[in-house]
């Protein structure tokens, strides 16, 4: 072959290699708005859970968030004439805000070898990993999620892939690695010395000013909400019970650092006395609160702070010795299952107790623990714990939006909140297991999910 054969050989192969402008370096992330206006026709629309829903509704987006709500459905919008305009056809659907859970772990999932895949898996594959279990999630109507404890980096990366419309998934909120003290429930367990020497625990301090240098240090790192175990846990692989394991000295030093860095703080907490000691520090709410009682209720009312039950997990995981042996964590280390089988039904029995004394209640599911995608499951849970449909609706939406201080944002469908909406099959305030049907998702403005009528 010439010369000049060749060189023409190698423009060619170029020209059909290199993009035809630098344009095609910069393309726009997959998952974003439509441009124009999105007109989207709902059957039923409870726009602010709490008030009364109303029939043959229009729900005006643009940019990604709710414009206006019209009465009948409308086929066109008089605002920009140059815009292009879309119709949603949900005109047999039951429209409503996007869920949200307050609790989740959407890096792993129960069952299989966690403990092996900790030291064998990279930060990239749980990222991966988690985006699957983001989509799970995102797919059963939950457009926010709050992660609350992920060790690495793994969590933020997928946060802003997903904010930044890289992969599809619920807006998340992260907390990063969980601040604890040496030895406790978010501490790692289990492993020979060289191993736990080797493995970075940045969220554990022992303390009151080595605990502030760690919630500084989480926020550093990009977490926008600090998580802290002040009670020893279920599922940490440690006999030292579900009691409390931070003094109260550290629990107001990590509550006063982490509000005066802007974060709100919550804390992981089974027994009555750790709950407590975080309620009088001044934490904004409470993970699970498997012993609290009508004292402990009394504080919760006294402090205004949110509680965030977490039943579901007790269901899927077997509310009686036979159920627990029998299911996925049915070889689950001694200490471990030991502390599993004191559970029973005390989480049921718990947030029925907080119900009736008023208590204010955000929906979070622990899923991680409960399998991703199960989510709306906690719904019916606080259904059968004595809460209205409506109750429970709000426990999802305005309420865990004000528990974790986005409700400027979402938890309803009101002018200049995102557009967050999930379509149901059927009235969840007719049967609150409608939320198991999602028919229709949308968050911020973008479809990820729309499935046709289906008998």
């Amino acid at each position: 072959m010439s010369r000049t054969l060749r060189l023409l050989f190698a423009v060619g192969f170029l020209s059909l290699a290199v993009p035809a402008s630098a344009a095609d370096y910069n393309r726009p992330p997959d998952y974003r708005p439509f441009s124009g206006y999105t007109l989207i026709h709902a059957g039923t629309l409870l726009p602010v859970p709490g008030e009364a829903p109303a029939d043959r509704q229009t729900v005006i987006v643009r940019e990604g968030h709710v414009i206006a709500i019209e009465d009948g459905w409308i086929e066109q919008w008089s605002g920009d004439a140059e815009a292009p305009v879309r119709v949603v056809d949900l005109s047999d659907k039951f429209v409503m805000p996007g869920f949200i859970d307050l609790h989740v772990h959407l890096l792993s999932q129960s069952g299989g070898d966690r403990k092996g895949e900790f030291v064998e898996r990279s930060d990239s594959y749980f990222a991966l990993q988690g985006s699957q279990f983001a989509r799970w999630t995102l797919e059963a109507g939950f457009t926010t999620v709050r992660d609350l404890g992920a060790r690495g980096q793994a969590i933020f990366a997928l946060r802003d892939g997903v904010r930044d419309g890289l992969v599809p998934g619920p807006r998340i909120l992260a907390a990063g690695q969980a601040i604890t003290p040496s030895g406790g429930h978010g501490d790692i367990h289990g492993y020979r010395t060289e191993i736990l020497q080797a493995l970075p625990a940045l969220g554990t301090c022992d303390g009151s000013d080595d605990c502030r240098r760690a919630v500084r240090q989480m926020v550093k790192r990009g977490a926008d909400v600090i998580k802290v175990t002040a009670t020893g846990g279920v599922l940490s692989e440690t006999a030292t019970g579900t009691g409390q394991q931070f003094t109260q000295e550290e629990l107001n030093a990590i509550a006063e650092t982490a509000h005066l860095l802007g974060r709100k703080v919550t804390a992981h907490a089974h027994a009555k006395e750790g709950i407590e000691a975080a309620l009088r520090a001044g934490f904004d709410s409470i993970e699970h609160s498997m012993w609290a009682d009508e004292g402990t209720m009394e504080l919760f009312l006294e402090t205004g702070a949110w509680m965030v039950p977490t039943v579901y997990p007790i269901t899927a995981v077997g509310d009686t010795p036979e159920k627990m042996k029998a299911g996925p964590f049915g070889n689950l280390p001694p200490p471990v299952m030991e502390k599993l089988l004191q559970l029973g039904r005390q989480p049921k029995d718990m947030v029925a107790l907080a119900h009736s004394m008023g208590v204010k209640v955000a929906l979070g599911t622990d899923s991680a623990v409960s399998p991703h995608g199960e989510n709306a499951n906690e719904f019916i849970e606080y259904v059968n714990a004595g809460m209205t449909p409506m109750q429970a609706l709000m426990s999802g939406t305005v309420h865990a939006a004000e528990a974790t201080g986005i409700a400027d944002q979402t938890g309803d469908l009101q002018p200049g909140k995102a557009a967050d909406l999930v379509g149901l099959a059927a009235n969840p305030l007719e049967d609150i297991s409608a939320v198991l049907d999602v028919r229709f998702v949308m968050r911020d403005g973008i479809v990820f999910k729309h499935l046709e009528n289906q008998e």
